[in-house]
């Protein structure tokens, strides 16, 4: 699947609910390709142009431990108050390292593609992915996270890249 890249307004878009099924299903294994593909940890489908409440990811197999997971209609129900800065990169903005802040757990709880109702707390950096992708489901990107000069600097740069 292509991948959207900023400032595609899609990308700035609220999803809507997603909708058990075997559409959906057959959307996050596509997703989940074209993330391993991309190669990334993680890929929301308003990244594929769908503006869905709908996430695939995978925080480990890049370390050789494959760990693939789909996330319908996720909600961060709690947040550790501990936050960490890091360097983000994503897929919709390719070549663009951004320092976010982000807390360094989260409890999350969203449904499988079988309807199957899941609560976990993750840690590190799938926490921080779980984040992420979240944010691209309420229309953010990692530039709508830094101060208004530094965003500024990051687009310049990504601009620079484009040409």
């Amino acid at each position: 699947m292509p991948i959207l890249r900023w400032p595609d307004e899609r990308l700035s878009t609220l999803c809507e609910p997603a909708v058990r099924g075997d559409a959906t299903a057959e959307l996050a294994a596509d997703m989940l390709e074209t993330m391993y593909d991309a190669p990334g940890r993680g890929l929301a489908a308003p990244q594929v142009g769908v503006l869905t409440r709908l996430f695939v990811m995978d925080a480990t197999w890049k370390e050789g431990r494959p760990d693939p997971h789909v996330f319908l209609n996720p909600v961060i129900i709690e947040k550790s108050p501990n936050i960490v800065t890091g360097p983000e990169g994503c897929l919709s903005i390719p070549g663009i390292e951004v320092p976010v802040a982000r807390a360094d757990w989260v409890v999350v709880r969203w449904k499988t593609p079988e309807g199957l109702q899941q609560e976990a707390r993750l840690e590190g950096f799938a926490a921080i992915c779980v984040q992420h992708e979240t944010d691209h489901l309420d229309g953010r990107v990692t530039l709508t996270r830094v101060d208004p000069a530094a965003r500024k600097a990051l687009e310049a740069q990504y601009i620079g890249q484009q040409q």
